[in-house]
């Protein structure tokens, strides 16, 4: 009779065997199970079909069996991550200036203030999402030709404050002018640093030329290709979610640019809700170099 040492031992082995295997992907077992003929490729990803193959000692498994012990051993299906990873060869340098940029934000509340801008793109007519229906449901794009808007908008660190403008085309005026709005937005700030990606715009010499009249206004470069590292992507993702996808007002191009300003409101004076939701409270990266682990 199996004792329940023995038994949580040869768990143990199975599913350190299991982790191994499944870490290396689907191998000929798998192709023989899955492809449509001997000459096709071996799937990419694990079904229970294909893990159920490629285990001898599974061989007599039924697929609820498999699932049963799968799940018994903490192996379960789950969704990726895209895994991060950006080419600057400076990333770690970078990494530094931003950090030290929010600590000194949350050190001096009063003096310093760190805002993340970025830039964002929409257009009239609604994106398509899945949404309840008695029939299919369908993004209306009726009306004239699909417009398009723009918006720039900076993200307080600490607060959750955002600024905004929106415009037809945002280039080198609109950046500089948006500058300027920060400064006004916070008078206080003996230094602003405002946290950007690569833009080219970010650094023509008419925006730098531009910034000399504002000395407390400190740009802070993010890494290339680094989106994880700037929260403000996430607040356009919100705002894509809840307004521009599945709406109703594809024949109303100024009630569509209403819509996101109201949106773009709430959070003029802050947000502890839209802290959380873009990542700078909690447990994550960015929130950890504000608030330590």
């Amino acid at each position: 009779m199996a004792t329940a040492e023995g038994v949580f031992n040869l768990d143990s082995q199975r599913q350190q065997q299991l982790q191994e295997r499944l870490h290396q992907g689907p191998g000929q077992e798998a192709q023989k199970q899955a492809a449509a003929t001997s000459q096709g490729p071996p799937p990419s990803r694990w079904s229970l079909e294909t893990i159920r193959a490629s285990f001898a000692w599974l061989a007599d498994y039924t697929l609820s069996g498999v699932w049963r012990l799968l799940n018994r051993l903490d192996l379960r299906l789950r969704s990726a991550r895209v895994q991060q990873f950006s080419p600057d060869p400076h990333y770690a340098s970078k990494l530094i200036d931003l950090e030290m940029a929010l600590w000194e934000a949350r050190r001096y509340p009063r003096s310093v203030v760190a805002v993340f801008l970025d830039e964002m793109g929409f257009c009239r007519w609604p994106d398509p999402a899945p949404d309840w229906a008695g029939v299919v449901p369908v993004a209306d794009r009726r009306g004239a030709n699909n417009g398009q808007w723009r918006l720039i908008g900076g993200l307080n660190a600490l607060t959750g404050q955002v600024n905004y403008l929106d415009a037809y085309i945002v280039g080198r005026a609109k950046v500089t002018e948006f500058y300027g709005r920060l400064v006004e937005a916070y008078p206080q700030a003996r230094r602003l640093y405002v946290i950007q990606d690569n833009w080219s715009i970010h650094t023509h010499p008419d925006v730098l030329q531009a910034l000399q009249q504002w000395p407390q206004v400190e740009p802070v470069r993010l890494p290339t290709y680094a989106p994880w590292l700037n929260p403000i992507e996430k607040l356009w993702r919100w705002l894509r979610q809840d307004v521009l996808r599945m709406h109703r007002l594809a024949e109303d191009w100024r009630a569509v640019r209403g819509r996101v300003r109201q949106f773009l409101e709430q959070f003029v004076h802050g947000s502890q809700r839209l802290l959380e939701y873009v990542g700078l409270l909690g447990s994550g990266q960015i929130a950890q170099m504000i608030h330590g682990p």
